[in-house]
C-alpha cells in the first residue's frame, strides 16, 4: 500500500475580473506555487480566502504555502497604513491573519510563508514593516523583479542555529542568489528568529526553532533556480508534512 502525498494547502488571492455584466470576484494565484509543491511529492489544495472556512482547511491540509500579493493593512498592528501601497483585498487579509493564529494551536502543522506570506507570519508575531522601501532605501529598486544575493544572520545564537541545522539535512541553504519582487521589508520580526538578510541588510528569511517547520523567505522560491533557495524550501515543507501523516 502506497503512502498517500500530504496535502498542502495554497493561499489565493481575490481579484476582480471584468465581465459583460459587470464585475466579478475571482480566487487567482500564480500556478507555479502549486508545480513546485506536485514536484516536491506533495498534493496541491488551492484555497479559496473565505474566513469561515479556516478550520475545515486546517482538518483537510497536511501543510501550508502562505502565498505573495498585495500589501497588509497594518493598522491593526499599530501602523497607519502608508497611503501609496496597493492593500490587498480585505477578506483575503481577514482569512490569512485567522488562519495563521489558527495555526497557533496546531504548531506540528509546517508553514512556509512567501513574500506577503513571510510578511503577515511576522507581523502576526510581533513584526514591524517597513511599508515603502524606496523612501528608506536608496537601492530599493534591485528588490523590485530582481535577482540578488542572501546570507546567513550572522551568528544568530542557538535559535538560528537549530534551523539552520534542520534546513540543511533537507538541502535548504541560507546563503545563494534569490528572485525576489517587493517594496515592503521586515525591519523587525518581533518573536521570529531571522535566519538571512539580503547582500545589502533587508531581513530575508524568517522561523521559529520550537515548530517543525515555520519559515519565512521574502524571495520567491518558485521563481528561483537555485535548489538550495529556491525548490528545497517546497521540497522540505513537504517532508515535514509527510512527517505528520498518521
Amino acid at each position: 500500500m502506497t503512502a498517500r502525498r500530504p496535502v498542502i494547502g495554497i493561499t489565493t488571492d481575490i481579484v476582480s475580473a471584468a465581465t459583460p455584466t459587470g464585475t466579478r470576484l475571482k480566487a487567482d494565484v500564480g500556478l507555479a506555487y502549486a508545480l513546485c509543491v506536485q514536484k516536491a511529492g506533495g498534493t496541491p489544495v488551492l484555497l479559496p480566502a473565505i474566513p469561515e472556512c479556516v478550520n475545515e482547511h486546517l482538518d483537510l491540509c497536511d501543510g501550508f504555502v502562505f502565498t505573495g500579493g498585495d500589501d497588509p493593512r497594518t493598522e491593526e498592528f499599530g501602523q497607519p497604513t502608508d497611503p501609496r501601497v496597493k492593500p490587498m483585498h480585505p477578506q483575503r487579509q481577514a482569512y490569512e491573519l485567522a488562519l495563521l493564529r489558527a495555526l497557533e494551536a496546531k504548531r506540528e502543522t509546517p508553514v512556509l510563508g512567501i513574500c506577503l506570506g513571510m510578511q503577515l507570519m511576522s507581523l502576526v508575531h510581533g513584526g514591524k514593516l517597513d511599508q515603502y522601501m524606496p523612501d528608506s532605501r536608496p537601492d530599493a529598486a534591485r528588490h523590485w523583479d530582481a535577482e540578488h544575493e542572501i546570507v546567513p544572520a550572522g551568528s544568530g545564537g542557538s535559535g538560528f542555529q537549530s534551523i539552520a541545522q534542520g534546513m540543511h539535512h533537507l538541502g535548504i541553504t541560507w546563503a545563494g542568489t534569490v528572485a525576489s519582487k517587493h517594496k515592503q521589508a521586515i525591519i523587525d520580526a518581533g518573536r521570529l528568529q531571522v535566519l538571512a538578510h539580503s547582500d545589502d541588510g533587508v531581513i530575508e528569511a524568517v522561523g521559529e526553532p520550537s515548530r517543525r517547520f515555520y519559515v519565512g523567505v521574502q524571495w520567491h522560491p518558485e521563481r528561483t533556480a537555485v535548489s538550495g533557495t529556491g525548490s528545497a524550501l517546497f521540497y522540505g515543507l513537504v517532508v515535514r508534512s509527510r512527517e505528520q501523516l498518521p
